[in-house]
C-alpha cells in the first residue's frame, strides 16, 4: 500500500510540475525548445554580474599572459556570433587546478587553468567557450532556478496534503527521489546536450572547425577516467562522455 501511495503522490507531483512548467514557458531561440523560466532576463543577468564580481574577489586570477590572451581572442570571436541581448561580455582565467569553465547569465565567462592542458589548442578552447556561452544564451541558469522553485512549491503541497497519513514520510521521500531522478537530473542532462549542440553552431560561426569538439571531449573523457570517475549514468548531471561524443559525431 505504501509503495502505491508513494508512486501515486510522485506521479501527481510530476503532473503538477508539468502544469507549472506550461504556465511559465519561454523558448530557447537557437533550438526552439520550450522551457520553464519565471525569471526576467534582467534579473537573471543581475545575479550573474553579482556572482562574478564576488568570485573575482575569492578566486585568484591567473597572471599568465599567454592564457589570458588566448581566452580573450577565442572569447571575443565566440561572443560576436552569440545572440545574448544586454550581455556584458567578460572573460577571466582563474588560477585553479579544477578542470572546469562556466558562463554566468549576462556573459560572464570564467575558465580555470586546470582545463587548459585538456583544451590543448585554440579550437579546443573554442569548444569549451562555445558550450559555456550556449548555457547563457539558452538562459539555463534562470531555467534551473525556476525548476527548483516549482519542485519546492509542489514538495510543500505533497508534505501538507499527506500530513495526516501514516505514509506521510514515505510520500515525502518518494516525491524527493522521484523529482531528483525523474526531473532534475534528466533536465540537467538535457541542458548539457543542448549546450553541446548550440556550442557547435557558435564554433562554426566563429570560424572554428566543429569536428575539433570531438577531439576535445575524447581528451576530457580520458582525463575523467584517470580521475576515477564512475558515477552511474542515472545519477550524473552531464551526459556520459561516450554518449556526448556520439551525439556530437551525429
Amino acid at each position: 500500500m505504501k509503495n502505491i501511495l508513494v508512486r501515486t503522490v510522485t506521479s501527481l507531483a510530476l503532473v503538477l510540475l508539468a502544469a507549472v512548467a506550461f504556465t511559465g514557458c519561454t523558448t530557447v531561440s537557437e533550438t526552439g525548445r520550450h522551457q520553464l523560466n519565471f525569471m526576467s532576463s534582467s534579473d537573471e543577468m543581475k545575479m550573474g554580474f553579482s556572482e562574478f564580481d564576488k568570485m573575482k574577489t575569492e578566486v585568484p586570477i591567473s597572471k599568465d599572459p599567454a592564457a589570458n590572451a588566448l581566452l580573450q581572442k577565442v572569447g571575443k570571436r565566440v561572443a560576436a556570433v552569440a545572440d545574448l541581448p544586454g550581455a556584458q561580455w567578460e572573460f577571466v582565467v582563474f588560477d585553479s587546478k579544477e578542470a572546469n569553465a562556466f558562463c554566468l547569465p549576462g556573459g560572464k565567462v570564467g575558465v580555470y587553468t586546470g582545463i587548459l592542458p585538456i583544451t590543448k589548442d585554440e579550437a579546443g578552447l573554442a569548444t569549451v567557450i562555445g558550450h559555456e556561452v550556449a548555457h547563457a544564451v539558452a538562459r539555463h541558469g534562470g531555467e534551473r532556478i525556476s525548476q527548483a522553485m516549482g519542485i519546492q512549491m509542489l514538495g510543500t503541497a505533497v508534505d501538507v496534503g499527506t500530513a495526516n497519513s501514516k505514509y506521510h514520510n514515505y510520500a515525502v521521500a518518494g516525491y524527493g527521489l522521484g523529482t531528483q531522478l525523474g526531473v532534475a537530473l534528466p533536465y540537467s542532462r538535457l541542458q548539457e546536450s543542448e549546450a553541446d549542440r548550440m556550442g557547435l553552431r557558435f564554433m562554426a560561426r566563429a570560424g572554428y572547425d566543429p569536428e575539433a569538439s570531438v577531439a576535445f571531449w575524447q581528451r576530457f573523457s580520458e582525463f575523467n577516467k584517470q580521475q576515477g570517475g564512475g558515477t552511474p549514468w542515472f545519477l550524473r548531471t552531464p551526459p556520459l562522455d561516450e554518449t556526448r561524443i556520439q551525439q556530437l559525431k551525429g
